[in-house]
């Protein structure tokens, strides 16, 4: 192909490529004026989740989160006679960062959906703009993906400084999703995993909503992230035998309950998923005892289990190797 031909293509394939990634912030800056986000988008925790009693309390009050994520859900809060946000929420809003971290987990949200890869190059040229705050909006950035979204920011490649979004508990959930429909979930699923852990096994479907309300996750109300959030859990989650969704026995009028499903029990454990819950919560599982102590005791057994599993694999392997050697004897 002659030299000026290819140059010409080369020139093509990057204004092309130009294009996409303008498109992506577009899409990022349309997503971040038109919705809010789950958790805010600052160096505080989401306190939008279960919060147990023997616990530390989150570093971000949960107004504090609805007002900076909210200002709808704040103004009707108001109205209605309920406090009025605290300090650190008026802190959060005014930190010139903040918007900058929201345009960067859109565009990671968008990159995500399109399974396009992710370039330090591109969140600077795109998004951040000035190198020096770029470590710490990342930082950010990378957290609220993590506690809103259930997945992790990944450097996989540190000389050119390309990243990629991984979900923390490896789920199969994410790859059935409608490419429409391909946002991050696995965060939604840790949290009703958690209260139903923190509620003995087994949690109303009421008490389950509560704590997804103050998410902003309603049952009747589409969710610009989670689509139809009741879908999700008690259809979607419930069919990939994440959940289990159940009438309450002997409940008149009839009351539903969730449990863990079998491949929840599969892919993950008490102690990741309290885990998960204590670093929302800024501290660490053996804050909260009486459940540490049963996801210690359910880390046992599986290590029991594992174990046995392993020496019954390894006696099978040494009786068909035995079985084999006397078919090779000769007669």
């Amino acid at each position: 192909m002659p030299r000026g031909q290819k140059s010409k293509l080369r020139a093509r394939e990057k204004r092309r490529q130009a294009r996409g990634e303008t498109q992506a912030l577009e899409a990022a800056q349309a997503m971040g004026e038109s919705s809010s986000a789950a958790c805010p988008p600052s160096g505080g925790r989401c306190a939008a989740t279960p919060c147990p009693a023997q616990g530390t309390p989150s570093s971000v009050s949960a107004d504090a989160a609805l007002s900076c994520t909210d200002s709808d859900e704040g103004a009707r809060n108001q109205d209605e006679g309920s406090p009025s946000s605290s300090d650190g929420a008026e802190v959060l809003c005014r930190d010139p960062l903040n918007k900058k971290v929201v345009l960067l987990v859109q565009f990671l949200l968008h990159k995500y959906q399109k399974r396009e890869p992710i370039t330090k190059a591109d969140m600077l040229k795109f998004v951040i703009k000035k190198y020096k705050y770029f470590n710490e909006i990342l930082k950010r950035a990378s957290e609220h993906m993590e506690l809103a979204f259930g997945v992790d920011l990944k450097e996989v490649d540190p000389v050119r400084h390309c990243y990629t979004l991984i979900s923390k508990l490896d789920l199969t959930f994410e790859s059935t999703m409608h490419e429409e429909e391909n946002t991050p979930k696995t965060g939604l699923l840790m949290i009703v995993l958690g209260v139903i852990f923190m509620k003995g096994s087994c949690a109303p479907e009421e008490e389950v909503w509560e704590v997804l309300n103050m998410m902003g996750v309603y049952a009747e109300r589409k969710h610009f992230i989670y689509g139809d959030p009741k879908k999700v859990i008690t259809q979607d989650l419930v069919r990939l035998k994440y959940l289990e969704y159940r009438q309450a026995p002997g409940s008149e009028p009839p009351r539903f309950e969730f449990l863990w499903g079998p491949q929840a029990y599969a892919e993950t454990s008490k102690m990741r998923v309290l885990e998960f819950l204590a670093k929302v919560h800024d501290t660490v599982p053996s804050a909260f005892p009486s459940w540490y102590e049963e996801a210690l005791k359910d880390e046992e057994e599986r290590a029991r289990a594992r174990a046995a599993a392993r020496a019954q694999t390894a006696a099978m392997a040494s009786a068909r190797a035995r079985g084999l050697g006397r078919q090779l004897l000769p007669v």
